[in-house]
């Protein structure tokens, strides 16, 4: 793939698109948004599997395996009440140890076989919000499908930050290593410093979400009963970071997101972007149009 076709890949697509979302969907409460926002446009999107991601926190006994089965029941319960029959895999029960062995399980072994039906005039789009280990495994499973698919990632901090100690890309630097030094078409969203900014407030969920439908008032519910298991009594805000990166398919004529041409950075293993770049072109979102995007995803969640 030379950059010129890579750079054309890195514009957010006008039309119905295929799609894959790879989530660690019980780690937090946004996974849950994305899934739904990205159901929730079949005008854009067609989903055509959701792979579950491992993670290791307090939510999972920091346990990755747990993390991962979690996750997996958490993508059925946004199914059942999306009323969707999108199929679903499981990951893996671990983080890429090195760069030069995949990690073989349901998701990945999907990926790098579902891959394969597309090309690089007709892209896959595979957007990831999790660890980054399925994604890995695929392209390490079968090389080959580095010029067929788009990934689009949330992962990392904005290169102005401090450190790139981000919760997707510190528990999994060798996964994001191989991915974004693969030469596939990358689009990173970066977290602190610029994902950070798409929140929602106590008084927007009570006001837009609560009573509106099935689906957004488990979303709301379950997003205050989070917020308020360390800030109860305060005013809070809470990031909902991994509906950003399914907006970016979304996002024709910078809707939603703004983003510029750089070239690719790699995470050291000490929580730091390398000093040189790679020759590769990627896509680095620097700006959210918050209001706009947030707009869009309650209009979509609280419809029946």
């Amino acid at each position: 793939m030379t950059d010129t076709e890579r750079i054309k890949n890195l514009t957010a697509p006008s039309h119905v698109v295929d799609a894959v979302l790879d989530t660690d969907a019980y780690n937090e409460v946004d996974d849950q948004y994305a899934i739904a926002y990205m159901l929730r446009s079949p005008e854009r999107v067609n989903l055509k599997a959701i792979y579950a991601a491992p993670f290791s926190n307090p939510k999972s006994q920091y346990n990755s395996g747990v993390g991962m089965e979690l996750s997996y029941n958490e993508i059925k319960s946004i199914l059942t009440l999306v009323k969707s029959d999108t199929p679903v895999y499981r990951g893996s029960n671990g983080f890429l140890s090195n760069e030069s062995a995949p990690i073989c399980s349901e998701a990945a072994e999907h990926l790098a076989k579902l891959a394969m039906n597309y090309s690089k005039e007709s892209p896959l789009y595979v957007v990831a919000i999790g660890a980054i280990t399925n994604i890995a495994s695929a392209i390490l499973i079968n090389p080959e499908i580095y010029e067929r698919i788009v990934v689009v990632w949330l992962g990392g901090n904005a290169r102005h930050f401090s450190d790139t100690k981000e919760f997707n890309m510190y528990q999994d630097i060798a996964a994001s290593r191989v991915v974004m030094g693969s030469g596939v078409p990358f689009v990173q969203l970066p977290c602190m410093g610029v994902v950070s900014e798409f929140r929602l407030s106590h008084a927007e969920i009570e006001k837009w979400l609560l009573g509106k439908t099935p689906l957004s008032d488990y979303l709301g519910r379950y997003t205050i009963k989070e917020a308020e298991s360390y800030a109860k009594g305060r005013p809070w805000t809470r990031i909902i970071w991994d509906v950003c990166a399914v907006a970016w398919l979304f996002n024709e004529n910078g809707r939603f997101l703004r983003s510029r041409k750089e070239k690719m950075l790699l995470s050291d293993y000490d929580g730091m972007y390398e000093k040189e770049p790679l020759s590769y072109t990627m896509e680095y979102v620097y700006c959210i149009n918050r209001d706009e995007l947030m707009y869009d995803l309650i209009k979509k969640i609280t419809e029946e």
